[in-house]
């Protein structure tokens, strides 16, 4: 019987060395080529406005809020449970009124939730709040 001569062994091994390298490679590959979509959101067409509408003066119920909380209505210092009288007595001699709604930007929130109650109770419903950008043009 013959016998056979063992022989070293050696592994089968994969070289390693360099697929840092290859991986970094096809990362920095993948992030050029990659394009990425910004969201677009939903296509509106809004309209223009072509010129300010100038607005008589007597069509308009002026309330002003500073931020210590007082009301103005049209220059008369009034309290919250006397808007909704005031402004439904405009409102029922000229039902077209629009009342403006100027607050200050550190007023208090209550403050003007309540307005808004009053408004609504007085069924006031051509309001416009008015802000610092925006400007209104009277008669």
């Amino acid at each position: 019987m013959a016998k056979f001569n063992k022989k070293a062994t050696t592994e089968a091994t994969v070289p390693t060395s360099s697929m840092a390298d290859i991986a970094f490679l096809l990362l920095v590959f993948f992030m050029v080529t990659t394009v990425l979509k910004l969201e677009e959101g939903l296509p509106i067409s809004l309209p223009k406005a072509e010129a300010a509408q100038d607005i008589p003066r007597e069509n308009v119920v002026h309330i002003w809020v500073d931020k210590a909380g007082k009301i103005s209505i049209n220059d008369m210092i009034v309290t919250i449970p006397s808007v909704e009288g005031i402004v439904a007595q405009r409102i029922r001699a000229n039902p077209g009124i629009i009342v403006a709604f100027y607050t200050d930007e550190s007023a208090p929130y209550g403050v003007m939730s309540d307005i808004m109650e009053q408004l609504k109770r007085a069924s006031a419903v051509r309001v416009s709040f008015a802000s610092r950008k925006e400007k209104l043009r009277f008669r």
